[in-house]
């Protein structure tokens, strides 16, 4: 309902405003043929102008209506191609003096209020809004500098520079450089190109004086007509204006170019490797949540605490079900968090490796070392980074057959952590039901390393036809 109430105001106040913008020409139109009558200069060389004037600048402000408004607040702006063409019409129509100055500056007025007005979403179109922006900003400043008491050279400069350095500057952002991309030294070429669009926008900005030059009217002063009336006066301002576009495009232009190009491309791939991140995360995440419980190891697990309550007076089976819970409590619970103590997640590898200790109690040829340090400090870690490399190792390290043997060790060292684990590997048998068993696996934990610690961990991985051996050194945080 608010957003119905919204547009119904929105478009009730653009149609009031197209109405009072066309009586306010057809008041100014009227005014001015009264004015010509009454200065006995009305004939067809002085009223074919007055009217092809009000004509395009009638034509213009529908453009901007009814085209180039809806362009911009639309999520497709595809139409916007031909707004170029519209921008530079307006330009030129302004220069020449077709368009009353004070239309232009209400042109101006309407441009900018199109371009605060225009849809955010769409990102692709940044030539387009930037190529509005600037043509408002140039129109209004220009218009009012022709009531301030400013030298004439920098009123040329301001038309006639400024204008080509604007072209220039969107042709560079947007299609030179993104075609170099620079890569591979590509810089000097990006210079050179640029070097040469100068020297061409100083022919273009020399003829377009020359044209100029010799207009008996006032100079750049608003003229009874209200039209922009420019006399480039002699040879050496055309010349001065020349070497001024020399240097503002190549000495100004250039650098501020490439410095916004890189500063947009830079901000893209910030955005694109965060997007990376949060996409190899949650599918990280995903693959870890599908094998974070082992069903076949918990169920070991409780056949081995049923057999151990069988045997004793339910001592040990009591603690193993008390870890037993306390694991899958962290599952539910912790694991969810992006970080958590590294205190709760050292219990968590020892509980999982009490258990499966009591696994292997009745077997002599199986030897687990562990040599965890306590640690009840404020430093945080990522939920289960660790417990993937002990899991793996029970996974191959285990063999009730074959002699085998474990070795756990966990230091704290400031805010650094040292893990390592040392394993014998044994080939499963074709009836293990661990066997093609994936579990949470060393690539995943690898993956997941390099997006959440990246230059703040070393992972080292050795392997021979006996051994396994990994080592960890993980540079961890405080948690505010």
């Amino acid at each position: 309902m608010l957003k119905q109430l919204s547009l119904k105001f929105k478009n009730d106040a653009a149609r009031i405003e197209f109405w009072i913008m066309t009586g306010c020409m057809l008041a100014a139109l009227l005014i001015s043929i009264l004015d010509l009558a009454h200065q006995n200069q009305m004939s067809t060389q002085t009223l074919m102008p007055l009217l092809f004037s009000y004509l395009v600048t009638f034509t213009i402000y529908l453009l901007l209506c009814f085209y180039l408004a809806p362009a911009f607040e639309a999520e497709d702006r595809a139409a916007l191609r031909g707004s170029l063409f519209l921008f530079l019409f307006m330009a030129l129509a302004y220069l020449v003096g077709i368009i009353n100055i004070y239309f232009s500056a209400l042109l101006g007025l309407k441009l900018l209020y199109i371009y605060f007005n225009r849809n955010r979403k769409n990102s692709e179109s940044s030539l387009y809004d930037e190529a509005a922006l600037l043509t408002a900003s140039w129109l209004l400043t220009t218009v009012g500098l022709l009531y301030l008491s400013t030298p004439l050279m920098l009123r040329f400069y301001l038309l006639f520079v400024v204008s080509a350095a604007i072209v220039l500057y969107l042709y560079a952002v947007h299609v030179i450089l993104p075609a170099i991309k620079l890569k591979n030294r590509k810089t000097l070429r990006y210079i050179l190109r640029m070097f040469l669009f100068t020297l061409l926008s100083c022919i273009a900005v020399c003829l377009i004086s020359l044209s100029f030059k010799g207009n008996d009217r006032v100079l750049l002063t608003p003229t009874a007509n209200a039209v922009l009336v420019i006399d480039m006066g002699d040879e050496g301002n055309i010349q001065n204006l020349v070497i001024l576009n020399f240097f503002t495009q190549l000495l100004l232009v250039t650098p501020l170019a490439l410095s916004t190009y890189k500063r947009r491309n830079a901000k893209k791939q910030e955005e694109i490797s965060m997007l990376k991140t949060e996409l190899g995360q949650s599918d990280a995440n995903l693959n870890f949540l599908k094998s974070q419980i082992n069903p076949h190891f918990l169920f070991n697990a409780l056949n081995t605490l049923y057999g151990t309550a069988l045997q004793e007076q339910a001592a040990r089976t009591g603690e193993g079900i008390q870890k037993l819970g306390d694991m899958m409590r962290f599952m539910l619970e912790e694991n969810v968090k992006d970080k958590i103590m590294l205190s709760r997640d050292i219990d968590y590898l020892n509980s999982y490796i009490l258990l499966q200790k009591l696994r292997s109690a009745t077997s002599p040829s199986i030897t687990i070392e562990t040599d965890i340090e306590e640690y009840q400090g404020p430093l945080t870690i990522t939920p289960m980074l660790l417990i993937p490399f002990v899991e793996n190792a029970f996974k191959h390290g285990i063999s009730l057959q074959n002699p085998s043997h474990i070795e756990v060790a966990l230091q704290i060292e400031g805010g650094t952590l040292y893990f390592d684990v040392h394993n014998s590997i044994h080939n499963h048998q074709e009836n293990d039901p661990e066997k093609g068993r994936g579990g949470i696996g060393l690539e995943n934990v690898k993956q997941r390393l390099n997006l959440l610690y990246p230059n703040r961990h070393e992972l080292v991985i050795r392997e021979n036809a006996r051994e396994f051996f990994i080592h960890l050194t993980l540079q961890l945080t405080i948690n505010n």
